[in-house]
């Protein structure tokens, strides 16, 4: 059993009371995040971010940038270039203003968290570096919801380049877990010209990292990880470059991924459908959030 899987210790009997019918399922949030790659030798490298160990969810665990979609996010008069929402709406399996709002949210948070942006005065350009104090402060503004995502790209005068991002998953945080998102994986390359920084309130770290050698270091429980990342990273391997990753998105099952638990007598058994390897049998609640 990987010793860097993320388990919260109040799962166990999260997950007792949900069998027992004690438990109320909160709804998941739409969401969104963005593995972001980059090109190097032997293949392309992932951008992380390791979670404060104050937060609420997934504390000390490494991810990639991304967080919940903002209600202004499905904003009709959103600059844009690329496919447009009929198409990606068939693409993530939702409505066309839904689909809006979700690859708005990659684009927002990947910025808001990365500094990085998806965005160019036209269809066919992008943006170059992003670190200067008057982006910063519109990224703060947009971090602190003072800014909506359209605002920011009409002051700019820019468009969302929905083209540079590719879908590649979905996972819904399971029924028991206090705090759920039903979130989209996004593949992006970071453009030419453009640094990545840690600038997210929410970690103390960042890294580009070989997914290779990000799922060694799981497996020895050096970092601690959610199975999506995992799964992830895993499906990063095969790839040589950024722009191959992106090419291989658009063949890519989008079916949602829920994490199912039962009760075996005294014990809760928790599977991922199709991912055998993140199954968990607990006689009782692990110590810590390692497993």
């Amino acid at each position: 059993m990987p010793t860097g899987q993320w388990f919260p210790p109040e799962w166990p009997e999260r997950i007792r009371a949900l069998a027992a019918g004690e438990l109320d399922v909160v709804e998941a949030r739409r969401a969104a995040t963005v593995v972001l790659l980059r090109d190097g030798a032997p293949g392309p490298d992932v951008y992380m971010l390791r979670r404060r160990a104050s937060m609420a969810f997934a504390a000390g665990a490494y991810v990639y940038p991304g967080g919940g979609v903002d209600p202004r996010d499905d904003d009709r008069h959103v600059g844009w270039a690329g496919p447009g929402r009929e198409t990606w709406a068939r693409r993530l399996g939702v409505g066309p203003a839904e689909a809006q709002a979700v690859v708005c949210a990659a684009v927002r948070e990947t910025y808001e968290e990365a500094g990085v942006l998806l965005a160019g005065e036209s269809a066919d350009s992008v943006v170059g570096d992003t670190t200067g104090e008057d982006w910063e402060a519109d990224r703060a503004a947009l971090a602190a919801h003072e800014l909506s995502f359209a605002e920011f790209l009409k002051k700019r005068r820019l468009v969302l380049r929905s083209d540079l991002l590719g879908a590649w998953a979905r996972w819904i945080t399971p029924e028991f877990e206090a705090r759920r998102y039903d979130t989209w994986f996004f593949v992006a390359a970071l453009p030419a010209g453009q640094r990545s920084r840690n600038a997210s309130t929410e970690a103390d770290r960042a890294v580009w990292i070989r997914p290779a050698d990000a799922v060694a270091a799981y497996e020895r429980g050096d970092l601690l990880m959610m199975p999506p990342t995992v799964s992830t990273l895993r499906d990063m391997a095969p790839y040589g470059s950024a722009a191959r990753a992106l090419d291989a998105a658009a063949e890519r099952d989008l079916v949602p991924v829920l994490a199912r638990a039962r009760m075996e007598g005294d014990e809760v058994v928790l599977t991922w459908p199709g991912h055998e390897e993140f199954t968990r049998r607990i006689a009782a609640a692990p110590e810590g959030g390692r497993a």
